[in-house]
């Protein structure tokens, strides 16, 4: 079974205090569902019209553990939390291998 990847690309982050009190929630309960956090920050360099933004990924045994880490009740609570402090995508992609 392939891994899974959930990448989010923070544009903005609008509500400091926000998005701190979903930063206090949200390792634990991804964690949970076995996400493993490979990158969190800014990029060290940016190329072809990329944007200078948070990147966070988090590697997951599948695309199942992934997608049942965000809609977990745990998950639901940070974002909850969270409100709408940042402006950001999030991608689950499905590895290679």
């Amino acid at each position: 079974m392939a891994k899974a990847y959930w990448i989010s690309f923070y544009r903005e982050i609008k509500n400091p205090a926000a998005f701190a009190a979903y930063a206090k929630l949200a390792p634990a309960a991804l964690q949970a569902f076995g996400g493993r956090f490979l990158v969190r920050g800014a990029p060290a360099k940016v190329y072809e019209q990329g944007i200078a933004q948070r990147v966070v990924m988090i590697e997951f045994d599948s695309v199942e553990k992934a997608v049942a880490a965000h809609d977990s009740p745990g998950y639901q609570e940070a974002l909850k939390a969270l409100g709408d402090g940042v402006e950001r995508e999030i991608r689950i992609v499905e590895g290679l291998s």
